[in-house]
């Protein structure tokens, strides 16, 4: 198998045929060494049923369904672990991202790259709102974090074998597959694109979501929010010291109390650093909670080539 395509796929049954057809004609140039996967994510829709009539007309077809919604990160894991081509490409089910790019990434990959990544030169469609989010999530992340990784990116990309094979060796829950690669290093080259509208469907990245990756894309590659707390905490104590100076001036030289105002400002500040600082620590303990545990990150309960239960994950 030369070329694996990884669709991780989220109640996007409108946008399955649309999908396929596309996806068919831009891997119709390498025949029978090509593969398409799609892996359900627990969708709510008809998507395991648009995929299942698709796999009946597309023979390179492959569909995977999880037991249950466990993200998109999850399910492209999912995918990566079962796809079996020499290069694979990952793209989302939306279109936005070209998939008649994967030529050109070919091409560069040809040339000796181990991985050619899509860079968003223009986000047509999007809110600014989302557009100026997106351009503070980056920058923000390669500030807080200790791997560059490249702004303006998502998961669509081409990886050879030998880098999703060292990806796949990362055991860790809260995935951030793009910064996995990153942090995996080997050959990596961008190429620019203009994002397009999606036009079936909606959006499964909702304010909530997206405020989750975030936190988990922050906290898996860098303990410099942990740094950030501390030095907070020494910020309010050298604070707390100017206040101490200032009631003693006060009650010396005016021979009056401070007012209700610099008390509650007092404990507004240090009641903030305090909460602030127990919320950072407490997500790096949810992690290890979450990683201790070592469960599986997801079971397949459907696949278009076998009908049992494939734990396509081992458990170390």
């Amino acid at each position: 198998m030369l070329i694996s395509v990884v669709v991780p796929c989220m109640n996007e049954e409108a946008s399955i045929p649309v999908l396929v057809d596309r996806l068919a004609q831009v891997i119709a140039p390498y025949g029978p060494r090509a593969e398409i996967l799609l892996v359900d994510d627990g969708s709510t829709d008809g998507t395991w049923a648009e995929i299942e009539r698709a796999q009946a007309t597309c023979s390179c077809l492959r569909g995977l369904k999880l037991s249950a919604n466990r993200g998109h990160q999850i399910a492209l894991t999912a995918g990566l672990e079962a796809a079996q081509g020499e290069r694979i490409f990952m793209l989302d089910a939306d279109l936005q991202d070209p998939p008649e790019l994967l030529s050109d990434m070919m091409s560069m990959m040809d040339q000796g790259y181990d991985v050619v990544y899509g860079r968003r030169r223009e986000r047509q469609g999007e809110t600014l709102f989302k557009r100026a989010t997106a351009w503070a999530f980056y920058r923000t992340l390669n500030a807080m974090s200790d791997v560059d990784i490249p702004r303006d990116t998502g998961d669509f990309r081409l990886v050879n074998r030998k880098t999703l094979d060292a990806v796949l060796l990362m055991p860790e829950r809260a995935r951030f597959v793009r910064g996995m690669f990153a942090w995996a290093g080997f050959r990596q080259i961008g190429i620019e694109y203009t994002r397009a509208p999606r036009e079936l469907g909606e959006t499964k990245y909702p304010l909530r979501k997206m405020i989750r990756f975030a936190t988990d894309a922050m906290t898996a590659f860098s303990t410099k929010p942990l740094k950030f707390a501390t030095r907070m905490s020494f910020a309010s104590l050298g604070f707390s010291a100017l206040m101490m100076i200032y009631v003693i001036y006060s009650l010396v030289i005016y021979q009056t109390a401070p007012g209700w105002a610099s008390i509650v400002l007092a404990i507004s500040l240090f009641s903030g650093v305090q909460l602030l600082t127990l919320g950072i620590l407490g997500e790096y303990i949810g992690r290890l909670y979450i990683e201790a545990k070592n469960r599986p990150l997801y079971f397949v309960s459907e696949d278009t080539r076998s009908a049992t239960l494939l734990p396509l994950r081992k458990v170390v």
